[in-house]
């Protein structure tokens, strides 16, 4: 049987890898939408078993046009959180689901792939307050069914300088707490590969919650060593406590500017465990999916990956 799939904001880094995972069905046909499809290669224009549709977020006879005749739709929209724009995230995906439950599009896997987002209430992370809003505008309809992936971090933005937990210059790892905290992660090929097989899972919806692993900063550190031969030192920034008050400051200093406190705040909730995605998990719904853990991430890479991991997702798209 043919599933036709929809990914609006086909054109950004997630969703290509997705898309060239899901061309591995060959049962599967692609809608794609975007607002400048000249960013996709070759590899994924020239298949006939895509559709595009060029149009941005807020044009509704083409979003329309897009989601109808889909068995579900992805949204793989992003914003610069960082800036406060939630206006894509939020009003853009409530385009995309009141197409999809105009047009009878059954499923619509929102735009996740983060941490445990229900365990927090809004303006406790204000980043992740369209996706609680987008869930809750989901749960509101009568026929299209919201599905929620979640992954926790993915690995390689863990790994991103603007968050300081690896230096590649000094060959140091930084942490909060006393180094045994969980830091769960999932890489992105292993996050389009999970995302492709609940696409293609008719049955699923709701919350679906899967990980490539989760290990403290001291075994990522002794993973380092044991991959790479070379030791790494291992710097304490102060306890969980002194974090959490580091960024009460902040807020309360620079209000208005949540690029000053964000990346603190959001390693405050991943490493204090408040927003963790395990221990139960739907890994083991998806058989095929065979998610590399963080270990076997390095293994993968030669070190000097890591400093540009975030920005090299999809070099091989």
């Amino acid at each position: 049987m043919t599933a036709t799939i929809g990914i609006a904001g086909i054109t950004s880094k997630f969703a290509r890898l997705l898309t060239v995972r899901l061309l591995q069905n060959p049962s599967v046909q692609i809608h794609g939408y975007s607002r400048d499809l000249s960013k996709l290669p070759l590899s994924i224009t020239s298949s006939s078993r895509i559709q595009l549709i060029q149009g941005d977020a807020f044009e509704i006879s083409k979003i329309h046009s897009f989601v109808k005749s889909c068995n579900v739709v992805i949204c793989c929209y992003r914003s610069d959180y960082y800036l406060g724009d939630d206006n894509l995230m939020l009003d853009g995906q409530k385009n995309l689901i009141d197409a999809c439950e105009s047009e009878g599009v059954p499923r619509y896997i929102a735009s996740d792939w983060t941490f445990d987002y229900t365990k927090i209430g809004l303006g406790e992370i204000p980043l992740k307050d369209a996706m609680i809003l987008v869930k809750s505008y989901l749960e509101t309809k009568d026929h299209v069914k919201g599905v929620h992936i979640l992954t926790g971090p993915f690995i390689e933005a863990m790994l991103h300088p603007i968050l300081g937990i690896w230096d590649s210059a000094a060959v140091k790892f930084r942490y909060w707490g006393n180094g045994d905290e969980v830091l769960e992660g999932t890489i992105y090929e292993d996050a389009a590969a999970f995302t492709a097989a609940i696409a293609i899972d008719e049955s699923a919806v709701g919350v679906k919650r899967v990980l490539g692993g989760a290990s403290s900063i001291t075994q990522i550190a002794a993973s380092y060593e044991k991959v790479y031969g070379i030791k790494p030192a291992l710097e304490s920034r102060g306890s969980l406590e002194t974090l959490r008050q580091r960024v009460q400051e902040l807020a309360a200093e620079t209000p208005q500017n949540p690029a000053v406190y964000t990346p603190l705040l959001y390693q405050y909730y991943i490493m204090s465990g408040k927003t963790s995605v395990g221990p139960g998990l739907d890994n083991t719904t998806y058989p095929t999916v065979k998610a590399q853990n963080w270990e076997n991430f390095l293994r993968l890479h030669p070190k000097e990956y890591l400093d540009r991991s975030y920005e090299s997702a999809t070099e091989a798209v």
